[in-house]
């Protein structure tokens, strides 16, 4: 049983080498890196792990690339980490207990989200499962979906109960500006699958996404912090439509 971690870099120097420190329990770490213009590939290298660089194109596809070198280096299974992700011991000392007798071809993994010094509990970010840990010859990405990819897997998953710890946004400025991009990546989604929107869409969504994360997914359990952060998703919701009329009228 041979496991690798991989993590996908671009200009990931303030987070590298926190993450990989808390990697050192696997049997050696790849990074898939989209040509970094900081000293990310250095630190990397420095702490030990191997380093392919890809032109990035799509997370799906990074992500391909990642499973291809692991092949490569005859790894049975790989542990997806994004670089401002940890590994916590307890979670490391549970894999390593669970993957000797998996029938599972994949894992789910609970996860924290850091927004700005908050643990989040709510919301849709808690507890945020993430399919992370794959057996390698049983799993592959839809190269044409751009983001929130996820494993296929030829066979079951099954569900880990410690966590990983995502320190995803450092401030709202931070927020505000990697889902913005997110949302041109779904306008992209919404036009390769021809959809159109009506008038009334441009209220609809927005309300029905805030609506889901803030009452169904319990968003208010994170007081102001989740009426915000709710609102700023609904928000770019209609920015995804506004973006993909946009794309229609060019």
């Amino acid at each position: 049983m041979k496991l690798l971690a991989a993590v996908l870099t671009k200009n990931a120097a303030p987070h590298i080498g926190a993450c990989l420190a808390t990697l050192q329990w696997t049997d050696g770490v790849i990074v898939i890196d989209s040509f970094s213009t900081d000293n990310t590939v250095q630190l990397a290298t420095t702490l030990g792990a191997r380093v392919y660089q890809h032109e990035f194109i799509n997370f799906s596809i990074a992500r391909n690339h990642a499973l291809h070198h692991a092949r490569k280096l005859g790894a049975a299974w790989l542990l997806f980490i994004d670089a401002d992700e940890r590994v916590t011991p307890a979670l490391a000392q549970e894999i390593l207990t669970v993957l000797p007798d998996s029938a599972a071809v994949g894992w789910w993994l609970p996860r924290y989200n850091h927004m700005w010094g908050h643990v989040m509990r709510g919301g849709g970010w808690y507890p945020d499962h993430q399919l992370r840990l794959l057996k390698v010859d049983c799993a592959h990405y839809d190269p044409d979906r751009q983001v929130h990819e996820l494993a296929m897997l030829t066979g079951e998953a099954g569900y880990l109960k410690e966590h990983l710890i995502h320190y995803n946004y450092s401030s709202l400025a931070h927020f505000r500006d990697k889902q913005r991009r997110y949302a041109e990546f779904e306008a992209q989604i919404l036009l390769s699958k021809g959809i159109r929107a009506k008038p009334w869409t441009y209220f609809t969504m927005p309300l029905r996404e805030f609506w889901r994360r803030y009452v169904t997914l319990q968003g208010y359990r994170d007081g102001w912090r989740g009426l915000q952060l709710c609102s700023l998703m609904g928000w770019y919701m209609f920015w995804s439509y506004w973006t993909l009329r946009r794309l229609y009228a060019n």
